[in-house]
Formats: structure tokens, sequence, C-alpha cells
């Protein structure tokens, strides 16, 4: 018996996607957020306590990384978990979703940390934009998605 969990190994480049592969892709990107958010807060709670707990034995000099501490988690989660052997973060995992480059390859830790950078700034700068690109967008693409050049697709349908 096969674990679900595991990636398919064949390419599908973008161009030659099933309809199948993008149902239902904006609702579950949107949960998949939410529990990703979810996740990386309680990271950073466990980080930021250490943080506190090291900065009495430090003098207070390990303080000074907390401003960057969210941000830091949030791109090392998103660029290990895309670029590792689910393609997807645990969020996406949880709404049966991935992400491959748009030739169908996988992700590479750059390119799903660029991503993440890329999602920051479009949700902070153009919160509207992001999800209009995706509903006139032929592969239901959002605007960070184009530029790091991925796709989301439903995991059982590649």
């Amino acid at each position: 018996m096969s674990m679900p969990s595991q990636a398919p190994s064949h390419n599908v480049p973008l161009g030659e996607l099933p309809a199948r592969a993008l149902e239902g892709v904006r609702t579950r990107r949107m949960l998949a957020i939410l529990f990703d958010l979810i996740f990386v807060t309680i990271i950073v709670a466990i980080a930021f306590t250490l943080l506190l707990v090291l900065g009495v034995l430090t003098f207070g000099l390990s303080w000074f990384a907390i401003p960057f501490l969210y941000p830091v988690v949030a791109l090392f989660y998103n660029g290990m978990t895309i670029s590792g052997p689910n393609m997807a973060t645990p969020g996406m995992r949880m709404m049966d979703l991935e992400m491959r480059l748009a030739d169908g390859h996988r992700v590479p830790f750059v390119y799903a940390a660029v991503h993440a950078v890329l999602f920051y700034i479009s949700w902070t700068m153009l919160t509207p934009f992001i999800l209009l690109v995706s509903l006139v967008s032929r592969n239901k693409r959002c605007l960070h998605d184009m530029l790091a050049s991925v796709v989301v697709t439903r995991r059982a349908s590649r």
C-alpha cells in the first residue's frame, strides 16, 4: 500500500495541466494559508520563549533577534517545506495541494523562499490584486506565483 504523502515522480508542464488539477485550488489555498499561519505562529512562539530565556543568559544580546523572528521563520518554513519531498507546506498538504515550477519540476529552496517574500509583499501592498489576478488567470495563479514561476495544483491530479 503506497503512502498518500508520496509525491508523483512525473512532471507535467503548466500548459498541459488537466482541468481537475485546478479544481478548488483557490479555496484550498486560502485554508492552507490559515493553517500555515497557525503553524508558523506556534513555531515563532516557541522560538520567542527560547530567545527570552537565552536573553537572560546573554544579558539581552539575543533579544536583538526578536524583531526578525517571524519573517525568518516564515521564510525557512516555506522554503524548506515546499522544496522538500512533499512539495508543500503542512497546510497545503492538509488541503491536498502541491507546488511545482511552471515547467512541472520540483521547486528549489531559493524559489520557494522568493515565493514567500513575494507573497508577503503582494499581501501587504496589493491585497485585492492578488485575488483578482487568480480570478482571471487561466491556471488560477496569483501574481506572486507568476513572478516566482510556480503553480499550485491538487496533489492527486498531477
